[in-house]
């Protein structure tokens, strides 16, 4: 049957959470991208709601409970050095409760809460997808 991203292009979800003008990012460990700075999130599983992935895969990779999520657009990643391709919906989190963690340290190492002067390098290719789309009155 293959695997999504590797056999054929995947369908991803990723969440842009906003505090105070910063972003939240996460160091990921495994391909695509890995050690590169990104937002949290994942694959959509079958029969789910790309929203409800992007709500699952933040909650599983942060702590956080994320209340309502708006569709932000889509993005396209191909890395070359990763053999992968994805098609991803990035999300905005309008609402969040908690303090994020590291809860799946096999797959992320660090995180921070960043301004747009400030992004850590390097940035993933997602994660630049999804600064790009955002309002400009979300971060700072």
């Amino acid at each position: 049957m293959g695997k999504p991203g590797i056999d054929f292009p995947g369908l991803g979800v990723g969440l842009v959470i906003v505090r105070d003008g910063k972003i939240l990012l996460y160091k990921r460990v495994k391909p695509p991208e890995p050690g590169h700075w990104s937002i949290p999130g994942g694959k959509v599983d079958f029969m789910e709601k790309a929203a409800d992935a992007a709500r699952r895969e933040a909650e599983e990779e942060t702590g956080l409970a994320i209340g309502k999520v708006r569709l932000l657009g889509p993005s396209e990643v191909l890395s070359a050095a990763d053999k992968q391709h994805w098609i991803s919906l990035l999300y905005l989190a309008e609402s969040f409760e908690g303090e994020p963690q590291l809860t799946e340290p096999d797959k992320l190492t660090d995180f921070g809460w960043f301004g747009l002067g400030e992004l850590p390098q390097p940035l993933s290719e997602f994660a630049a997808a999804a600064i790009a789309l955002l309002p400009d009155a979300a971060i700072s």
